[in-house]
């Protein structure tokens, strides 16, 4: 029996080669069993009757429509953890450029690059760029899911010292921190102790900031509240933009479709 897949979003290769000879990739929307998309919006797409699932390469879900596509007997799968590497690794970058100027530096380098003396005048200039280092500074991680996990125990490997909050962890997930990051049963006592805080609400961020509480913010997501703001370093939503994470996200999504189509199996699916 032949499967037709229709992919909304360009899919990583790897993942897509994973599927056997009857599965054809370049169906229509419109004679497609199943969909694997990335970040297209599906909140005004009609789907055919013929299509059974939904594979998000990804995490967020929010470009789906989850009720709807429920109530046509459409199962929603996303692919948790897939990313958490390279979310983590952008988390570590984030405390290093909060902590040192090295965006203030290569824009001061930059703006010199005509001068023929630079070499001697980046030693008068580079003290206005000075910072900390983050060893032995304490790191609060609200929420230790796999990303969070990752976080901490990179953290850990860099000196830092730990602090970890999540009051529905499961034992499971325990058994993957490391043991020298404390457990926190007060989310109050990261705000107060911690150096380094990840989780925040951007309202009260701000208001932190302006009262000079807070030093730095940096995050993935562009949007109003934050732009053009002081004290802030915005990236345009990179977490998950690496080769690797693509190619796990294809291949965790076409897994997860493989196995509903052929098995009847429902596995990280975010409507069922």
């Amino acid at each position: 029996m032949s499967i037709n897949i229709h992919c909304l979003n360009n899919i990583s290769s790897v993942g897509l080669g994973l599927l056997p000879d009857n599965y054809n990739t370049d169906a229509a929307l419109e004679e497609a069993n199943a969909i694997l998309v990335r970040s297209a919006k599906m909140h005004d797409m009609e789907l055919a009757d013929s299509v059974l699932a939904i594979a998000r390469a990804g995490a967020g879900v929010n470009n789906i429509p989850l009720d709807r596509f429920a109530e046509e007997g459409v199962v929603v799968f996303n692919t948790p953890g897939a990313n958490a590497n390279a979310v983590k690794e952008e988390v570590v970058a984030a405390m290093l450029m909060a902590s040192r100027d090295y965006i203030g530096g290569n824009e001061w380098v930059k703006a010199n690059a005509e001068d023929p003396d630079i070499a001697k005048s980046v030693e008068k200039a580079k003290k206005q760029f000075g910072g900390t280092e983050i060893y032995g500074k304490k790191l609060g991680v609200i929420g230790l899911g796999a990303i969070g996990r990752l976080v901490a125990n990179a953290a850990v490997e860099l000196g830092m010292d730990v602090y970890g909050y999540d009051p529905y962890l499961s034992v499971s997930a325990a058994w993957d921190i490391s043991r020298k990051v404390n457990h926190i049963a007060d989310v109050n006592e990261i705000f107060k102790e911690c150096d380094f805080i990840i989780l925040v609400d951007e309202e009260e961020l701000l208001k932190a900031i302006d009262a000079g509480k807070v030093k730095k913010y940096v995050t993935d997501f562009a949007n109003p509240t934050v732009v053009n703001k002081d004290n802030i370093i915005i990236l345009p939503h990179l977490g998950a933009s690496t080769e690797e994470a693509e190619d796990n996200c294809a291949i965790m999504a076409v897994n997860e479709i493989r196995d509903f189509i052929e098995n009847g199996n429902i596995v990280n699916s975010v409507n069922y």
